[in-house]
């Protein structure tokens, strides 16, 4: 098999260099070229011909999220239009706000720039374990997972018992995602309705501070409220919890109802916040009468608790190999014959609000009348 030819973008010569070495440095990837800003990317896209493209955001001429936006549009040669692009972000509010712009603009993926490590070679390993698996994913390949630094082991997918009579009416709604994601659940919470019967819980693979500004974001965006997940709160209908960055999200109930509870125990599949804790907690809290969905995203996490899920009564969507940028999560959960059904993203919600009662006429006007909240 040929090797993945990457194209890197920057206009820092270190970060060139160590992200040229880092992928130099794996025998399933070629750097076929670098270029200091957008303007020059886009012109080199037809001479190079690589199969992906690394971009970091803020770049004099013209910045990442304008040739994002460029390349999508087709200039560099319209055969480049759906190339995979994976940005380089920082961990601040505005690195933050401006990966969230490129993801809306069109690119696939971020990784985060290596902040306040000792080493060079501390970066190139945190650069490693980042984009290396996220290039592979984009590009189809196979690809070992990211290092299990603390995570815990992962069990093995629980039996699945047939399904015994009619499937629980849904108390809650759960949602899983990664890479991809952003742009998914952009596209799927504005159709659904503030009258929303059931409470939201939401998981995304985001740092800290993304996952606040992606809850701002959606709230903008939906009729429902969307807010980043804290500690102690009792889920209502028609609210959405982001889980936030660095923290698992679980529910436990009390005398009051079903709470929100964080924590920040080891990774499961390699993620913190994980999909697995949320699903394996909302079966517990709510006896199996959950309805949970997993769209486009890298690795298998959400499998083992969407297992659970159907083996207590719930139903499981998860979203088609076609419409997702990775079919990892939705693949694995799939293949593992866990999914109720395999749905494109544009049937989410319809399947979303059939599953919960929700009259379609009532998704018709969330969907026009979301933003204006």
């Amino acid at each position: 098999m040929n090797p993945i030819r990457v194209m890197v973008v920057d206009d820092s010569v270190v970060v060139r260099k160590i992200v040229t070495d880092v992928l130099s440095g794996d025998p399933d990837v070629e750097v076929v070229g670098t270029a200091v800003n957008g303007k020059v990317a886009l012109a080199k896209l037809d001479q190079l011909k690589p199969d992906l493209v690394t971009m970091d955001i803020e770049m004099p001429e013209m910045n990442g999220i304008e040739a994002v936006r460029a390349i999508r549009a087709g200039h560099g040669g319209h055969s480049y239009a759906r190339i995979p692009i994976v940005m380089f972000s920082t961990l601040t509010e505005r690195g933050a706000s401006a990966t969230l712009d490129a993801l809306s603009a069109g690119a696939n993926d971020y990784v985060t720039k290596p902040a306040n490590v000792g080493s060079v070679g501390q970066s190139m390993e945190s650069v490693r374990e980042q984009l290396i698996p996220r290039i592979k994913a984009l590009t189809g390949r196979p690809s070992t997972p990211l290092r299990p630094a603390a995570a815990a082991p992962v069990p093995p997918p629980p039996p699945v018992a047939p399904r015994v009579g009619p499937p629980k009416k849904p108390a809650v709604l759960v949602i899983g995602s990664s890479t991809g994601g952003p742009e998914a659940l952009a596209r799927v919470l504005p159709q659904l309705p503030a009258s929303l019967p059931v409470p939201v819980l939401l998981v995304q693979h985001m740092p800290p501070v993304f996952t606040r500004q992606f809850a701002q974001r959606l709230d903008r965006l939906c009729p429902l409220r969307v807010v980043e997940a804290s500690d102690g709160v009792l889920l209502e209908p028609g609210t959405v919890h982001l889980a936030p960055g660095d923290h698992h999200l679980t529910v436990r109930p009390s005398r009051r109802g079903h709470l929100t509870s964080l924590n920040q125990g080891p990774p499961e599949n390699f993620c913190r916040p994980a999909v697995d804790p949320l699903f394996r907690s909302v079966v517990a809290a709510y006896d199996g009468a959950v309805l949970g969905v997993v769209l486009t995203g890298m690795g298998s996490d959400g499998r083992n608790g969407a297992g659970e899920i159907r083996a207590a009564g719930g139903t499981v969507l998860v979203q088609d190999q076609a419409t997702s940028v990775v079919w990892g999560m939705p693949g694995a959960i799939s293949q593992a014959g866990f999914a109720d059904e395999v749905l494109p993203l544009d049937r989410v919600p319809e399947a979303i609000g059939r599953h919960l009662a929700v009259r379609a006429s009532t998704l018709t006007a969330a969907k026009v009348s979301g933003g204006t909240r």
